[in-house]
C-alpha cells in the first residue's frame, strides 16, 4: 500500500525525498573519500617504516616553524654516525636535498640528448639509507658504502624522472654527467591521481651531492630501530645524545625535533575529524529538510485520504493499525530515498577514483541507510498519530 501511494504520486514523491537523496549522498561520497584517503595514508605510513625514527632542527609535521627554529643549528654527518651507535639502533642514515618546499616540486632540469625532466628534486643519502627504508628498486642497485668514500659520479633515478628520460644510461645534471645505476619503483602517495613529486627525484651518494651543492648542509637524520617496544627508550637516548653533542643546557628546551610516522598518523586524523564535522553539518542539514518535506506531504496524506481512513475505521482498523499504516508510508518513502542516495553516492564515489582515492565503506552505507529510516520515523509518526485520532464519524462524513 505504501508503494502504491508512492507510485500515485511520483513528483511529489520525488520531491519530497530529494532532502533525503542530497543527504544520503553527501555521506556516501565524503565517508568514501575519507575512507579511501585512510587506506592510502595508512600505506604510505607504512612505507616509511613504523621503526624509523626522524631527527631534524625543528619539526616539520603540524608545525608552522618560527623564526627561532629556523635559526637553529643544523644537525651534522657526526651526529648520525654517533646515533648509529645506540644500543637498539640497527641503522642511520643522513640526508640533504635541493628542491623547493614551497611548492613541493624540484627546480633542477635532468637532461640527455632531446630529452629532458623538469622539477628534479635531487637528495644525497647515505649508503645506509637502504638498511634504514625498505625502498624497491625496479632496475638496477642502489649505490654502495664505495661508491660514497670516492664520491662516485652515479645517480639512481625516481620514477618520472627515469620514464622521462626513455631508459638513459646516463643523465646531465647541473652541467655534470652521471651514470644511472638503478631506477627506484613507484613511491606510494596518499591522495591517488596525479604525477607523485617524489618520483621526481634524483639520489646521489651524500658526497657526491655536496659536490653539486655543498651550501646545503641541513642534514635530516633517520633512524631505524630494532623493536616497535624499545621506541621511547631509542626516542630518549637520541634526545640525551643531541642534547650533549648540542651542548644544550638543562633547564632549555631541545633546539631539534624527533618525531615518527605517528606524527603523520596524528596530524591525519585531526585533519580528517574536520572533514567529518563537515559531513555531518552537510547530511543532516540533507536529512533535516528532507524530513521537514516527508512530514508535510503526510500531513496532505492524511488530509486528502481522510474520508479513505474513515471507511477503514468503520470496517474494524484499530488505531494502531493506522499508526502502523502511515508510519511504514514515511518510512518506505525515506528508505527509497537512502536507497536512491546510495547509489548516486556509490557512483560519485567510484568515478573519485580517477582524481583521489576513495573506498566505500559497508558501515556507512548501513548507517546511511538506517538513518534514513530513522527520518522516516521521526518526521512520519505525528502525522500517523494524526491519522490514528480521527473521529470516524466526521472522517466519513468528510468532503
Amino acid at each position: 500500500m505504501a508503494l502504491d501511494t508512492l507510485r500515485a504520486n511520483k513528483l511529489r514523491s520525488a520531491l519530497t525525498i530529494l532532502g533525503i537523496v542530497i543527504g544520503v549522498m553527501s555521506v556516501i561520497t565524503i565517508s568514501s573519500v575519507i575512507n579511501g584517503l585512510n587506506s592510502s595514508v595508512s600505506a604510505m605510513v607504512e612505507s616509511f617504516g613504523t621503526n624509523v625514527l626522524w631527527c631534524f632542527r625543528f619539526p616539520v609535521i603540524g608545525v608552522r616553524p618560527t623564526s627561532e627554529m629556523l635559526a637553529r643549528k643544523q644537525l651534522t654527518y657526526d651526529d648520525m654516525t654517533a646515533i648509529g651507535q645506540l644500543p637498539h639502533v640497527v641503522a642511520a642514515s643522513a640526508s640533504l636535498q635541493y628542491t623547493n618546499y614551497q611548492f613541493n616540486a624540484g627546480s633542477t632540469v635532468a637532461k640527455f640528448g632531446q630529452r629532458k625532466a623538469d622539477n628534479v628534486s635531487l637528495e644525497g643519502d647515505t649508503a645506509s639509507d637502504a638498511q634504514v627504508y625498505d625502498k624497491v628498486i625496479l632496475e638496477g642497485r642502489y649505490f654502495t658504502q664505495e661508491d660514497q668514500d670516492r664520491a662516485a659520479d652515479v645517480t639512481v633515478l625516481g620514477f618520472d624522472t627515469e620514464h622521462d628520460l626513455f631508459d638513459n644510461v646516463e643523465v646531465v645534471i647541473a652541467g655534470r654527467t652521471f651514470t644511472v645505476i638503478g631506477v627506484f619503483d613507484k613511491q606510494k602517495t596518499a591522495f591517488g591521481g596525479g604525477k607523485n613529486p617524489d618520483d621526481s627525484y634524483a639520489y646521489f651518494p651524500v658526497t657526491t651531492f655536496r659536490k653539486l651543492h655543498p651550501e646545503i648542509l641541513d642534514y635530516w637524520i633517520s633512524a631505524k630501530f630494532d623493536d616497535q617496544k624499545n621506541k621511547e627508550l631509542v626516542q630518549g637516548e637520541m634526545q640525551e645524545l643531541l642534547r650533549r653533542r648540542r651542548k644544550v643546557r638543562n633547564e632549555l628546551p631541545d633546539n631539534f625535533a624527533i618525531f615518527s610516522s605517528d606524527s603523520i598518523t596524528k596530524l591525519w586524523n585531526q585533519i580528517t575529524g574536520s572533514l567529518f564535522l563537515l559531513m555531518f553539518g552537510l547530511s543532516a542539514l540533507g536529512l533535516m529538510v528532507g524530513g521537514v518535506g516527508v512530514m508535510n506531504v503526510m500531513l496532505v496524506s492524511v488530509t486528502e485520504r481522510t474520508r479513505e481512513i474513515g471507511v477503514r475505521k468503520a470496517i474494524g482498523a484499530t488505531r494502531n493499525i493506522i499508526l502502523l499504516q502511515f508510519t511504514l508510508e514515511a518510512i518506505v518513502l525515506c528508505a527509497v530515498g537512502g536507497v536512491i542516495g546510495i547509489l548516486l553516492g556509490s557512483i560519485f564515489a567510484m568515478g573519485l577514483r580517477v582524481i583521489i582515492s576513495s573506498e566505500l565503506s559497508v558501515l556507512w552505507v548501513l548507517a546511511a541507510f538506517l538513518c534514513s529510516c530513522a527520518i522516516g520515523l521521526v518526521f512520519g509518526i505525528y502525522p500517523a498519530w494524526k491519522a490514528a485520532n480521527l473521529n470516524p464519524i466526521e472522517a466519513l462524513r468528510y468532503e
